[in-house]
């Protein structure tokens, strides 16, 4: 079987499922790089939506304008034109054909393209806001794994490849494959790791329930103490940690990994974003950067343009916030990552109109409704904020900051002594390495209760333990009251300075802000 083609000027290697023009790697992956390979085998047939569907899809059901949007989102990759297409063209109430015959390229015949180093170019991103956008996708950290002598699984390809679609339905499929094989070899490891990380995927990304960590914890630590130096399994370890907000012992899994596989870019790129969260922005950027191939990393663009808004570089990250969010309408954190950006910058306005935008793409997630939640209550809809909190406490229960914004929206909160004892219990895990955000989390309680003071004091613990989002401490309508303290001034001015370090740190280091993709 052909495994290499030209196309034009493009070469496609399809076992590394890579696509290059005159020596640079472009941006073709996942369901892309699946779409374009079909239609290479057929040659300059005319392929129609059904046997598209059946062929690339399935069995994952979905409509035309599925496909349609996918060839729209290869075409982008490719740097085509539909207008004036170079590479596929649509046909008029038949489907779609390529533009010119591929021709295959025999593999031992040494006609690759020119290498120019390691080509830097975005197909996924980290995240900004909300959860981690942590991770590569499954199968990618467990090639990284040692490889034992268990012979190649079609069910555990196939259930990587739906782990990585980046999907709620596809990580299920991806859940009860691995599953499946592990019933075939309950020893094997790549099974054992990709369920562990498909479990927490479930609740990280898709609103899953949180005892679904106590197994992907299981799973990986099962792998361990089979072979404590096994790179992907402490990796997925890390993963169940960071799903969990325990930053510490997430990055300590995640340097763990890549301590056993300095190539382990997933790893990498996960702990590149819990640098961000413990504010040091220099070592995240240069972890992000320094990622050997962004193709493997989910959600990369996102991480870096995280990266540079905090930093202070914000044209440079709006450019990569609205590219990702233009590029990947099925990604739910580039569906977030948006809107949020312009909410954080005082663009309401925008941030409303890219909102619902992103509320139609059927990527639903509790961070949406929050920004939802917090849009409404900044133009004075009380009714709307109250929905969308509830809506948002709805899809992930195990969350505490959706409950809070709830209460503090609803017109009958709980007594001020459970809120006030609940703010105490996110300090102390705050203090014990939990997420900074639960600084935040704990503000809010306070504030409902009158305590201002108090609300600031855990504002700075969210600082003191590595919190840098000044813009969103200016922009969120649930901080309102506390920006009339000094204090409030003072607490931005801390952040500042931290900020004005880290850069200091960016130019220090020499990173080249021009090399991220």
């Amino acid at each position: 079987m052909t495994t290499r083609y030209r196309l034009d000027d493009l070469f496609i290697d399809v076992p590394r499922q890579r696509v290059e023009r005159d020596g640079v790697l472009l941006d073709v992956g996942g369901l892309s790089f699946r779409l374009l390979e079909f239609l290479l085998e057929q040659g300059q047939r005319v392929v129609g939506f059904d046997e598209l569907i059946e062929r690339v899809w399935a069995p994952a059901v979905v409509n035309e304008e599925t496909v349609t949007q996918r060839v729209r989102l290869l075409r982008q990759s490719l740097g085509d034109d539909g207008r004036n297409p170079r590479y596929l063209r649509s046909v008029r109430g038949r489907g779609y054909q390529l533009c010119a015959a591929p021709q295959c390229v025999d593999d031992t015949d040494g006609d690759t393209p020119p290498r120019r180093g390691t080509s830097r170019y975005l197909m996924v991103a980290g995240i900004a806001i909300a959860l981690l956008a942590i991770g590569a996708i499954a199968w990618s950290l467990q090639r990284a794994g040692v490889q034992h002598a268990l012979p190649p699984s079609p069910l555990l390809q196939r259930a990587a490849y739906y782990a990585g679609i980046g999907q709620r339905d596809d990580n299920e499929r991806a859940i009860a494959l691995y599953r499946q094989r592990l019933q075939e070899a309950p020893d094997d490891r790549d099974a054992l790791i990709g369920l562990s990380r498909a479990f927490s995927a479930q609740v990280c990304l898709y609103n899953g329930e949180a005892a679904q960590l106590d197994r992907a914890q299981a799973l990986a630590q099962r792998v361990i103490a089979a072979d404590p130096d096994h790179a992907a399994a402490h990796a997925a370890l890390a993963y169940s940690f960071d799903c969990r907000g325990r930053i510490d012992d997430a990055l300590r899994g995640y340097e763990r990994a890549l301590s056993l596989d300095p190539a382990n870019d997933g790893a990498r790129a996960s702990a590149a974003y819990l640098y961000e969260r413990r504010g040091r922005l220099a070592d995240a950027l240069g972890a992000n950067l320094a990622v050997r191939d962004p193709s493997r990393v989910r959600f990369l663009q996102i991480q870096i343009a995280a990266n540079l808004d905090l930093l202070g570089y914000a044209a440079e990250a709006e450019t990569r916030y609205r590219r990702s969010f233009q590029l990947y309408p099925d990604n739910v954190f580039s569906n977030l990552a948006w809107p949020s950006f312009l909410m954080r910058h005082g663009r309401n306005a925008e941030a409303q109109a890219a909102l619902d935008e992103a509320m139609k793409r059927g990527t639903d997630h509790a961070g949406l409704h929050v920004l939802a939640a917090e849009l409404a209550w900044a133009r004075g809809d009380r009714d709307t904020a109250w929905r969308e909190a509830a809506r948002a406490a709805e899809l992930r229960p195990q969350g505490s900051f959706a409950q809070s914004m709830l209460w503090s929206m609803s017109p009958v909160q709980p007594p001020a002594h459970l809120l006030r004892a609940r703010a105490d219990s996110l300090r102390e895990g705050l203090r014990a390495g939990s997420d900074p955000f639960d600084g935040l989390d704990a503000a809010l309680l306070l504030t409902m209760i009158g305590e201002r003071d108090s609300a600031i004091d855990a504002l700075a613990d969210a600082v003191a333990m590595g919190y840098r989002d000044a813009a969103y401490l200016r922009a969120t309508p649930l901080f309102a009251n506390l920006r009339k303290s000094p204090r409030f001034d003072a607490l931005i001015a801390t952040v500042d300075t931290a900020i004005a370090r880290e850069r200091e740190a960016v130019r220090t280091r020499k990173l080249d802000l021009s090399a991220a993709p």
